[in-house]
């Protein structure tokens, strides 16, 4: 019995996350000063042992009333009403209000909100392959998508912003929806960009615009952190400096290594190979999660795990191009190993779920044809 029970889990990707998770924290163990006392290893610590006892607890729970419209709706109305409340109770960092203080606990909703959106798009889409062509679907998944993500640049957040817009973008490619209709859609999306570009955008914005793209053309301003990142991963070589020798990172001359920039970090003292076996774990677990996906029970499930993958590798490509230097630094962290609980507790939720679907999904249940539509 014990043993049908352990084999929910898939231990095979437990064991792919694990090496990421002690190589973010002996990270942050090896840059962390005197006065620091090491508050961010400690308390990374504290976040990697709750968000694996989430991730066992949702591995056991029947998820299967997820597929229930009424039950999605609920759940992603509320996470918009936290997100609302957020420009008014949050706290603000970096010019950003994108967390709930809770004293002991910072709480980002725009990190759920990313696995709330999974969760309504697969909705969604896993009751319409026989209409999919149809262009009127492309519009109605936008607006779930439109609606955090106007809310998420309000704060402003635009690194969640691009996550939630990729979400959709690879779940509609991915259920089938026809590529003419989408790349109309985004030709419209383009022609009005160029024409407030050329009459609406005021020159300061643009500039804001132009360094948001291309942060690199000004190293000492807007383009430091990325310019300071790519020195670390350069200086790394092939074998890295060693642990605890990274230099961009004790000398505080590489910004928030424990979180956006970590990547750097850990690549300034393992180097080439290092960071090489890190990307081959990251791309192990999509691996596993695809699997998933290829043999779900039903369309619900295969969106589920294809959305759970795109999810994760929005993260990896983004933050990733960002400590390189290729695309703009927009905050967002690399998974399982940046510091931070609301990502990890998202992360390792997502794929609890993932694992409850294992056991629950090739089994009829009555939320299965209960409520099917969402939207028209």
């Amino acid at each position: 019995m014990r043993l049908k029970i352990l084999n929910r889990i898939d231990w095979m990707l437990v064991f792919f996350i694990l090496p990421i998770i002690l190589a973010g924290l002996f990270t942050m163990k090896s840059f962390v000063s005197e006065g620091d006392a090491g508050i961010f290893f400690e308390r990374q610590v504290t976040w990697v042992l709750v968000s694996f006892l989430v991730f066992f607890i949702f591995s056991f729970i029947d998820f299967r009333f997820l597929k229930r419209a009424d039950v999605l709706i609920f759940i992603f109305l509320f996470f918009c009403v936290l997100l609302f409340l957020l420009l008014a109770f949050g706290y603000e960092s970096h010019g950003s209000k994108s967390w709930f203080d809770f004293e002991f606990f910072f709480f980002q909703p725009s990190d759920t909100m990313k696995l709330v959106l999974v969760l309504i798009l697969s909705k969604y889409f896993s009751r319409r392959h026989v209409e999919i062509h149809d262009v009127r679907h492309i519009f109605i998944s936008g607006f779930y998508a439109l609606f955090p993500i106007l809310l998420v640049l309000l704060q402003p957040d635009f690194g969640s912003a691009m996550i939630l817009f990729l979400i959709w973008l690879g779940m509609v490619l991915v259920s089938g929806i026809s590529k003419l209709h989408l790349s109309l859609v985004f030709l419209a999306a383009a022609a009005v960009f160029a024409i407030m570009w050329m009459f609406i955008f005021a020159p300061y914005q643009k500039a804001r615009i132009i360094n948001f793209i291309h942060p690199m053309a000004d190293i000492r301003g807007s383009g430091y952190n990325a310019y300071q990142s790519t020195i670390a991963v350069g200086s790394g070589q092939f074998l890295g400096k060693g642990l605890g020798f990274g230099t961009q990172s004790r000398l505080k001359f590489l910004p928030e290594p424990e979180s956006d920039f970590i990547f750097a970090a850990f690549s300034e003292e393992w180097g080439f190979v290092g960071s090489f076996i890190l990307i081959s774990l990251y791309s192990l677990i999509i691996w596993r999660i695809l699997l998933f996906a290829s043999y779900g029970a039903g369309n619900f499930e295969m969106l589920f795990g294809l959305g759970i993958a795109i999810f994760f590798m929005s993260h990896i490509l983004i933050n990733v191009g960002m400590n390189l230097g290729l695309l703009p630094v927009t905050g967002i962290p690399l998974p399982f190993m940046s510091y931070g609980g609301s990502h990890l507790l998202t992360e390792f939720a997502g794929l609890g779920i993932l694992m409850s679907m294992r056991k629950y999904g090739r089994s009829v249940h009555k939320d299965d044809t209960k409520h099917e539509f969402l939207g028209a």
